[in-house]
């Protein structure tokens, strides 16, 4: 099995950048440990970030026949992207929504997204954490896949 997780824009500035909202730890550290949770439990992890949208939505694509899963975090793209919206949507893999801070608790401008419509289930406001959380969500995820594939192989013999 195969994650492939999406960093939207300025996520590559964590660390540096309002470490009040966005915490002190760097993409490079989330993604350090998010390797050492897919390696513990076999799965193969890839990872990109970029600061354009149409970058975002090729990567999204090319995850259709490469990937199982997808955990993105649009950023800024969450309020905004109907392209990123649509993409997720046409490749119909398991996503996960993934946001450092509790949009509920943010501008008002921030917390409608325009993915949690398309993405089996949003996780945020527990900081780096929260790409910790949306792994093992992403692990329960493909376990589910793999028993409801047995009992269909099952019924079939």
């Amino acid at each position: 099995m195969k994650i492939t997780v999406i960093q939207g824009p300025n996520i590559n500035m964590l660390g540096k950048r309002e470490q009040n909202i966005y915490g002190m730890m760097s993409m490079e550290d989330i993604h350090t440990q998010m390797k050492i949770v897919a390696e513990q439990n076999g799965v193969e992890i890839d990872f990109f970030q970029s600061n354009f949208e149409g970058e975002i939505v090729d990567k999204i694509q090319e995850c259709l026949g490469d990937s199982d899963g997808i955990i993105i975090n649009p950023a800024a793209y969450t309020h905004t992207s109907v392209a990123i919206r649509d993409a997720i949507s046409a490749v119909g893999l398991p996503a996960i929504e993934v946001h450092i801070s509790n949009l509920a608790r943010r501008e008002e401008f921030r917390q409608k997204s325009l993915i949690s419509q398309v993405v089996a289930g949003q996780i945020m406001g527990f900081g780096p954490v929260s790409y910790h959380l949306a792994m093992i969500g992403m692990l329960q995820i493909f376990e589910q896949i793999k028993v409801v594939s047995a009992a269909q192989q099952t019924n079939e013999e």
